[in-house]
């Protein structure tokens, strides 16, 4: 007996014939015609006075004009780090509810870091898409277990995974703004140029971001479209086209101490803080500017001055993406938010650094010793960020910074430009309400007339517990929406809550390590102390009391538990316990192969290891076998000249060594072998078909040698050695790399942990 195949639900008549059926078409999902584009732009590590409209001296006129064209709000509310932020803005939950309590870069076993976003909380880009919109990422997205973000997938967690129909941008927390390693929807690509041809990722964004907006209202002008735009700019490396390094030269010359205290003036007299609010006193480890020696203030400056160049230059980007949207016509009914994930970064040390590799090796930049390269501030040969005197300067008027919870790591810029949705008489003023990253996506799902899903895609979805802030759009009058808010990272805490027309704040700095139930916590009254510089906690130890009870509260509602301050050991448990790379494996490679992410790849950094090559080469043959870094630091073995060459780069300090014997034509095994002698020392031996023919002393083993990636048979983007120029892709046939890690000691992954943390 045969059984029909049951088709799908259609809900026409099917017939014998064509005469005896009707047709039924579905149809799309549409919002409707007259239903608003929603562009979401996101700066990376951009402190509250950053902006000129918040009270810099940088020049952001693009910016500012969105703040005089729209709404500005002055007491908006992130969480400490990028990708915490990243999952609450897209959800419109809490980051520890949704398992993304720290970075992507790790897993904890927890609910609450599960290195991506839960499918049990659907973002905007699939509610919105499921609703008939467009949905375009460019930019950095950090949301997905970075173990996963090479040419292998999984791709559950990519872009396009989490409801994006297109995206270009780069998955890690951050990359080379004149070489960065990028992805295209679900494949890697090589940057289409470098910075001798002018190329810079902030303008390539916003030209991809443009062409894809154009190519759905070209094809589809019915249809609205979701654009989320998260800008490398201003994350660690600092780098902008020269003409916008030239510009700032000089610039920063007075010296933090002044400059803050003009940018407080400034953020006074244009109303962004109250009347009566402090500038907080230096951070520790701050030194006064008149202190610092010369060669320190020098170096100090110019990092500033790359800085605020890279934050002019997107400035500038923005620019050209509103002037793209009205062109296109697409403004006046375009709901643009710009906001920061979080506060300066404090990620420079004391002093500022030259390249962060270095700095993540435990060497620190002696000024003295930079002032030969402070030309290279900025530009595609340095890896720099600014000093905490400047992080400091960027926050003001708050203290602390980026990976804490007092207002310096939270308190962010926010604004809104809609000129169809915002009244006239409303446009240019400012919003002083409560409101917290969480509360946007609610926010747009109510200016949109969406309710956000009970179940989406088979998975029940969890409550979405921000809070909508439409009503404050049309009224700065409206109390606020939001009157309770828990902050948490690694450790530290924090609780905001309005009681009675009173905002108050319970904060706690954890130091890594010591008992939870030890750490201090302070008291602050934010309705007339923004910059918390008058603590309470002695004077109201019951208010105190009750504020701490309330935090408790809300991390059982939210998932915060356990509380878990660790951060290095979780990227050494991740690539030992669970991870499909860990530090022991023997790597196999068979080109041709997409560039490998650094969390995927075969790291040598600070361990001993031993690669080998099989080629088959004609006598005229050469190019790179397998290479990782960049020009900055990094390593390579090629073949040049009829010889196999190493050339270690350490921070620009170049180690090479070239086989005595020449590489014979024909098949052959190609082996180099780097062995550490000691902590800081060691060395690179060849041999070819199994005959030593060559070696050199180490004077400097990296233990960490880059956050680039690596790859195989070629060098993509910045050539790691100056002895070649990128790609030197190999000519011959190379049939495998093999790279044999497994001596690595657990010692040695935990060092080579310490870097992950910085370029969040």
């Amino acid at each position: 007996m045969t059984h029909p195949i049951q088709p799908a639900p259609f809900e026409g008549r099917i017939g014998r014939t064509l005469a005896e059926s009707e047709p039924h078409f579905t149809s799309s999902p549409h919002p409707g015609s007259d239903a608003p584009n929603v562009v979401i732009v996101l700066l990376d590590d951009t402190g509250f006075a950053q902006f000129g409209c918040y009270g810099s001296d940088i020049d952001t006129p693009h910016v500012d004009a969105l703040a005089a064209g729209g709404l500005q709000f002055t007491n908006f509310h992130v969480t400490p780090l990028c990708s915490p932020t990243r999952a609450s803005l897209l959800t419109g939950r809490s980051q520890h509810a949704v398992g993304m309590r720290s970075v992507s870069n790790h897993r904890t076993g927890f609910p609450h870091q599960l290195g991506h976003i839960t499918n049990h909380a659907a973002t905007l880009a699939e509610v919105l898409g499921e609703q008939g919109y467009a949905t375009f990422c460019c930019g950095k997205w950090h949301l997905a277990p970075t173990e996963d973000i090479s040419a292998a997938g999984p791709f559950e967690q990519w872009p396009l995974g989490r409801g994006f129909d297109r995206f270009y941008g780069f998955l890690e927390g951050e990359t080379d703004q004149f070489h960065p390693e990028l992805v295209v929807d679900n494949h890697h690509i090589d940057p289409p140029g470098g910075p001798d041809g002018g190329y810079h990722l902030s303008e390539d964004l916003v030209d991809q971001l443009l062409r894809m907006i154009s190519d759905s209202k070209g094809v589809r002008p019915d249809r609205p479209f979701f654009a989320y735009l998260p800008f490398g700019a201003t994350h660690a490396p600092h780098q902008a086209p020269q003409a916008y390094l030239d510009k700032y030269r000089g610039r920063f010359d007075e010296g933090w101490d002044v400059v803050r205290q003009r940018w407080y003036e400034r953020q006074l007299a244009q109303g962004v803080i109250q009347e009566g609010t402090q500038l907080a006193p230096r951070n520790p480890g701050v030194k006064p500017w008149a202190e610092l020696p010369d060669s320190h203030r020098r170096f100090a400056c110019r990092l500033q001055e790359a800085f605020a160049a890279f934050l002019d230059h997107t400035d500038d980007q923005i620019g050209r993406l509103v002037d793209g949207l009205r062109q296109m016509g697409q403004l006046d009914n375009t709901i643009l938010i710009v906001l920061a994930d979080n506060g300066a970064s404090q990620e420079g040390g004391p002093f500022g650094i030259m390249h962060e590799m270095k700095y993540f090796n435990g060497i620190v930049d002696d000024p003295d010793d930079v002032m030969d390269r402070l030309d290279d501030i900025g530009g595609p040969n340095s890896h720099t960020n600014y000093p905490w005197g400047w992080a400091q300067c960027g926050n003001s008027p708050f203290k602390w910074y980026k990976q804490y919870t007092h207002e310096g790591g939270v308190h962010v810029p926010l604004l809104m430009h809609w000129p169809a949705g915002i009244a006239g008489d409303q446009r240019g003023t400012r919003r002083d309400q409560f409101v917290n990253v969480s509360d946007v996506a609610p926010t747009v799902y109510d200016l949109l007339g969406i309710a956000a899903p009970d179940v989406f895609r088979g998975y029940a979805q969890l409550p979405v517990t921000g809070n909508s802030f439409a009503p404050v759009l049309a009224d700065a009058g409206t109390p606020a929406t939001n009157a309770l808010q828990y902050f948490e990272q690694s450790g530290s805490r924090a609780l905001v809550v309005e009681q009675d027309g009173v905002c108050w704040k319970a904060v706690t700095r954890h130091i890594k390590g010591e008992s939870f139930d030890d750490d201090r916590w302070e008291l602050y009254e934010l309705s007339t102390d923004r910059s918390e510089c008058n603590d309470l906690a002695e004077a109201q130890p019951d208010k105190l009391d009750e504020l701490i009870g309330l935090w408790w509260a809300e991390a059982e509602r939210h998932g915060v538990l356990p509380l878990d301050d660790r951060m290095i050991e979780l990227f050494v448990a991740r690539r030992d316990d669970h991870s499909p790379h860990p530090t022991n494996r023997r790597y196999r490679y068979r080109p041709p192969m997409s560039p490998i992410p650094s969390a995927a790849s075969a790291s040598p950094s600070g361990r001993s290891w031993e690669l080998t090559a099989q080629v088959s080469r004609g006598a005229d043959d050469a190019g790179v076998l397998w290479a990782t870094g960049n020009a900055n630091s990094g390593m390579s073995v090629f073949v040049q000249n009829g010889r196999l060459v190493v050339d270690y780069n350490s921070f620009g300090e170049h180690t090479v060594v070239e086989s005595e014997l020449e590489v014979p034509a024909g098949d052959c095994v190609l082996t180099a072998r780097v062995q550490r002698t000691s902590r800081t020392e060691g060395v690179i031996e060849l041999a070819i078909d199994g005959e030593p023919c060559g070696s050199a002393e180490l004077p400097y083993m990296m233990h960490i040698i880059s956050s680039i990636g690596s790859s195989v048979g070629l060098d993509h983007g910045q050539a790691v050695s100056p002895r070649y120029e990128a790609p030197f892709a190999f000519s011959g046939a190379l049939h495998a790399v093999e790279i044999d890690r497994s001596g690595a000691s657990r010692s040695e992954a935990e060092t080579a942990a310490r870097t992950e943390m910085a370029r969040q």
